[in-house]
Order: C-alpha cells, then sequence, then structure tokens
C-alpha cells in the first residue's frame, strides 16, 4: 500500500469536478476537521466539523416492552420501559417519554403486533406530542376474519420546541395485548430541515 502526501489538490486546468476513487470503493475519512466551515445553506451551522457543524441525526432513541402489556378499547399508554439506544438520554423509561430538548423537525417510527383477533376488531397506534394526539400519525387497522392478527407499523414527521415530550399510545377492540418483541418506538433529529 502507497501514501500519497501532498499540501493541495487542484483541477489540471479550469474548474470542474475532482473525482476520488471509482465506482465500489470505500473511502475512508479519519476524524478530520475542516480548514472551511461548511456552509449553512447545506445544513451546516458553519463549523469545521460535522458535528461542530450541527450534522448529527441526534437525539436519537429506540425503546419497546420489556413484557406483553394489556389493552383496552380506550387509549393507553405503552409502557416501552426497555432502550435499545438512547444517544442523549433524552428517553425517560420510567414515564415511558421522549423530551428531546433540542428544536428541530423530528421523524418517529413505531410497531405493534397483537394475534388472535376477532373478525372486524380494531387495533390503533397513536404518537402524541405534549398529551396530544398528533392527528397524521395516527394508525388504524381492522381484521378481516377471524383469529387474524395485525402486524402494524408507522412514521411521522413533527417540529418540536426545547420543552416538547412525544409518547405512544395504543388501542383495540380485542382482548389481546400488545406484543414485547413487536412493540417499539424510535425517533431521531433530521438534518438540515
Amino acid at each position: 500500500m502507497s501514501t500519497l502526501k501532498v499540501d493541495t489538490i487542484l483541477k489540471r486546468t479550469g474548474t470542474g469536478t475532482i473525482t476520488v476513487g471509482q465506482s465500489g470503493d470505500t473511502i475512508a475519512m479519519p476524524s478530520a476537521t475542516l480548514t472551511t466551515a461548511l456552509p449553512v445553506a447545506s445544513g451546516g451551522t458553519g463549523g469545521t466539523s460535522f458535528s461542530a457543524a450541527g450534522l448529527s441525526n441526534t437525539p436519537s432513541f429506540m425503546v419497546k416492552l420489556s413484557g406483553n402489556q394489556s389493552q383496552s378499547s380506550s387509549n393507553t399508554k405503552l409502557q416501552l420501559n426497555t432502550e435499545l439506544w438512547d444517544t442523549d438520554g433524552k428517553y425517560d423509561t420510567s414515564n415511558y417519554r421522549f423530551t428531546p430538548t433540542v428544536a428541530g423537525k423530528y421523524v418517529f417510527m413505531y410497531g405493534t403486533n397483537m394475534g388472535a383477533m376477532n373478525d372486524g376488531d380494531s387495533l390503533f397506534l397513536k404518537p402524541y406530542k405534549n398529551g396530544s394526539e398528533i392527528k397524521f400519525g395516527n394508525l388504524r387497522y381492522q381484521t378481516g376474519s377471524a383469529g387474524s392478527g395485525l402486524y402494524v407499523t408507522g412514521s411521522t414527521m413533527v417540529e418540536s420546541d426545547t420543552d416538547d415530550y412525544f409518547e405512544l399510545y395504543g388501542s383495540s377492540s380485542s382482548g389481546n395485548h400488545f406484543d414485547a418483541e413487536m412493540t417499539y418506538f424510535a425517533g431521531y433529529k433530521l438534518i438540515g430541515a
């Protein structure tokens, strides 16, 4: 393996594209600090490193149930108390709430499974912001035959201030439970939005 050491790389003539590597190559970039700031128009904040420029999808988290949770026909807050990750410690496993404390736009994903439902039973998943349902994020599914199970997933994007909080609620007309291994809630901050 050879090492090329230079101070400046310029295009041979004029301006245009300088190609490094070829299709299929992996280009390794160690923790480099840029000598010029990342432009704000590209989602940066003028810093000279990705994290200093605000180019990070954090805070982010993913949680699930530690055991099956009973449900009812009324909205029930899902007790998602097992963290798979929580980059900034913003998810509270005692009140099942994500409070990002960083203003921005966030993507949330959620899902659940409920087995052996009756014909016509309904299953809802509803993300909440500050105690109110996010209408464009709620899911409703209905079974078409007795004994059917439902696995549902959804996602939504929401703007958050520093003091907003997010929770996941669910309900069903079935007498079954939210499955521990397939009920989850996850989210992350968008870059440059």
